[in-house]
This record gives C-alpha cells, sequence and structure tokens, in this order.
C-alpha cells in the first residue's frame, strides 16, 4: 500500500450500494463503436506512465496479441475507484479494471465485476494468501499483479554502536530489549505509521496478527497487547509521539534522517532503503517468527458487459498481462512481489536482496479475507481510532479497543 495510492475505502461502501440496485443487469459494454473496431477499454491507476512507457508498451502489446486494440486510461486511486463505480452506475464499464485490492469486495458487491466462473481467469498458481483480497463468499473476483507489504528496515550503523546484533531479533522482546539499548545509546529507536487513517491500521495490524489477534474482535486480550506494544514504546520514548500524526512518507522521512534504529515500511522503500545502507527483516511475530503483514498492489478485474462474448478477449489481455516474465518485469518495475511461488522464485533468481521481501509477502493476509468483505472498512477506522486513542492517552487500550468493537458491532448490525 503505497502512500500515494492509500484510499479511504469506508468511504465507498455507501457509494456501493447505491449502484448495486442499479446494475442488477449486465452493464452496457464501454462503447459499441468501440467494439465494432475491436477496441477494448482498460483503467488502470498508474497515470504516470504514458503509452511510451514500458508499462503503456506492454499494455498495447497484449492487446495487439489478442487481436485488438486496448484503450488505456490511468486515473489517480481514488479518483478509480469513484469511476469505476458511476460507469457501472451507468453501464459504462470499461473491459478490464485494475484497482487496489481492497476496493475489489466494494465493487464485486456493487454488482459491477464478474467472478472468474463467468471470464474464465486462471488463479491455480496464484498463492492463496494473495488471491485472498478478491475472494467474497467463495467466489473469485480478479487476480493480483503483484503484491507489496511491510517489513523492518534498520540502520545497522546504529545498531552497531549500540551493541545490538540484528539477527538476535526474534519476537517482541528481543525487538524491544534491542530499542532499549539504542535508547540508551544516545539514538531513537523506531518510527512507524500511526495515524488516523487506512495507512495507520496498515501498519498496525501486523502487530496485531503479530499477537495472534483477529478483525472479528477487536477488544481481545491479543489485540490488547499488541497496542499495549506501541503504547509502551511510546511512553519509554524507544517510539516519537510524531508516530500519531505519521503517514507512511513522513515516518520513512524520519528514519532516513539516520538517527532511528528501526522504520516500519513498505517494499515502496527498498530501493532508497539500499541506497542509505539499510538492512530490512520481516515484522516478528510475538512469539517468534514472521508477523503475518497485510497486501497491498492492486488486482485484474472484469467487469460486467452486455456481450458477454468479449471475455473471452479480456481473459487473453489480463492473462497476458498478470503471467510469466511480463508480470515480472512490471512487479520489479513497482516493487512488487510476484502473486506466485514460482515467479516469486524468478525474481529472487535475479535480485537475492528480495529474500526477506518474498519471505514477509509468503506470511501475508489480505485486509479484506476471510470473507470479510465491505465489512473491513468499518473495522479498519474503529481500529485506527482505537490505535490513536492508546497513542495519545485519551484512552487505555483496553478501553479503546472495547470502544472500537462495540462501534464496529453498532454500525455492522444497522
Amino acid at each position: 500500500m503505497r502512500t500515494k495510492t492509500a484510499i479511504r475505502i469506508g468511504a465507498l461502501v455507501a457509494a456501493a450500494s447505491v449502484v448495486a440496485g442499479l446494475t442488477g443487469c449486465s452493464a452496457q459494454s464501454s462503447g459499441s463503436s468501440d467494439a465494432a473496431k475491436g477496441t477494448y477499454t482498460f483503467w488502470d491507476p498508474y497515470p504516470q506512465y504514458d503509452a511510451s512507457s514500458a508499462w503503456g508498451k506492454l499494455v498495447a502489446k497484449c492487446g495487439t496479441d489478442a487481436g485488438v486494440t486496448v484503450k488505456r486510461t490511468g486515473y489517480d486511486t481514488s479518483d478509480l475507484t469513484n469511476k469505476a463505480l458511476l460507469a457501472g452506475q451507468q453501464g459504462k464499464s470499461p473491459d478490464v479494471l485494475l484497482v487496489d485490492n481492497p476496493v475489489v469486495s466494494t465493487l464485486a458487491q456493487a454488482g459491477i465485476l464478474t467472478d472468474t466462473g463467468t471470464n474464465g481467469l486462471q488463479t491455480g498458481s496464484i498463492s492463496k494468501n494473495i488471491l485472498g483480497a478478491g475472494v467474497i463468499d467463495g467466489k473469485t473476483y480478479g487476480v493480483p499483479i503483484g503484491a507489496n507489504t511491510l517489513a523492518l528496515y534498520y540502520n545497522p550503523k546504529v545498531l552497531e554502536a549500540a551493541g545490538v546484533d540484528v539477527s538476535t531479533i526474534k519476537d517482541w522482546d528481543s525487538l524491544t530489549a534491542a530499542l532499549a539499548k539504542v535508547k540508551a545509546a544516545g539514538k531513537k529507536g523506531i518510527t512507524f505509521s500511526g495515524i488516523n487513517t487506512e495507512e495507520g491500521s496498515f501498519q498496525f495490524l501486523p502487530w496485531f496478527w503479530g499477537a495472534g489477534a483477529d478483525l472479528t474482535k477487536l477488544d481481545s486480550s491479543k489485540a490488547e497487547s499488541a497496542l499495549n506494544l506501541w503504547k509502551d514504546w511510546i511512553d519509554k520514548g524507544y517510539a516519537p509521539n510524531s508516530v500519531i500524526q505519521n503517514t507512511q512518507t513522513t515516518s520513512w522521512q524520519e528514519f532516513q534522517s539516520g538517527d532511528f534504529a528501526f522504520g516500519e515500511n513498505g517494499t515502496w522503500q527498498k530501493d532508497a532503503a539500499k541506497q542509505m545502507g539499510a538492512g530490512v527483516i520481516t515484522i516478528p511475530a510475538k512469539d517468534g517468527g514472521a508477523a503475518p503483514v497485510p497486501t497491498g498492489g492492486e488486482f485484474f478485474t472484469v467487469p460486467v458487459q452486455k456481450d458477454d462474448a468479449r471475455y473471452a478477449t479480456t481473459k487473453k489481455i489480463v492473462s497476458c498481462l498478470s503471467s510469466g516474465d511480463d508480470v515480472v518485469k512490471t512487479d520489479n518495475t513497482l516493487n512488487y512481489i510476484a502473486a506466485s511461488s514460482s515467479l516469486q522464485q524468478q525474481q529472487l533468481a535475479a535480485n537475492k536482496d528480495l529474500s526477506t521481501w518474498v519471505d514477509a509477502v509468503k506470511a501475508a493476509r489480505a485486509r479484506t479475507g476471510d470473507d470479510l468483505g465491505v465489512k473491513y472498512p468499518v473495522i479498519s477506522e474503529q481500529l485506527w481510532t482505537a490505535v490513536q486513542k492508546a497513542e495519545s492517552g485519551s484512552a487505555s487500550p483496553s478501553d479503546a479497543l472495547q470502544a472500537a468493537q462495540q462501534a464496529v458491532d453498532a454500525k455492522l448490525t444497522k
């Protein structure tokens, strides 16, 4: 979940419920004149890439290979989602939509998307934990282009000065002990994003899931232990008060100052981290091992079309874009990890530095997985609200999480 593509997905649920009533029948294709010319429309969240870019050329090539012309338009992520909902309402959906993975369930509930049983996309080689963001009520509504996620970057100079061997960090206790040594050596411990947006939930989830907590029960003792961890770090000066308002970008800027031992951030910073000489380890679970981390990244989805004969060609286009050497090149460009084990191994063969990220992705979970779907935005908002209350000291972790669960129950039972 790159900062520039982070979205406030909670605001989309109400819009989706409106669209759902208007898209029960098949939507009109994106223009009969385009269809007659063999033109297929494709919307993605990459406006930074024009037709002359490697991505633009690949999209065009996949269209040519399928015997058609692809008319591609790039939108900002939030704008893309809103336009997709409106297009579905008006019966003008594009043939292919590439959307941020938490949005898939929103569009599927709105009746905008076809499932793989209808569009024919193959998912057998895709890792189930990455595919999970597209699975709703047992049906799969797209295929991932790849995944990004979170890990802990570390500054070896700061750790060396504090006498900390990064290989000894295996769980929460050993990480906290390292932070104490760093502070005693006159440096700063760890920075992360604890802001009251989806970025805050995204960064808290590894610790929440790493404690064994479940998003259907925010007020569990396991959830409380995760929030106590962050709160204790702030209270003891191991993490700065700025985490309360840090985005992932400002948190990264703090880490780049060179004063911090650790910074929680994503694959999208790995090139900058290499330039500053930083290393990376997986986020530890409470009792050891890699904590489950949330998956970011986009899904290729196939919107409903009035002419279902179009799906065969759409399948060819999406299959070309989401498989083989082409998608590996795209994932490397986007700083993503590929969605299948075989393609991950292909990435590793070319770049051994990706090993920690491959391990992180293998342990990752979809935020909307486990059939949470459009319930997730409601839960996430209350989770980041609880984190904010605890960080600021306006409520204890226990009270903040109890209030969060009560709010979720009230909203989801309406």
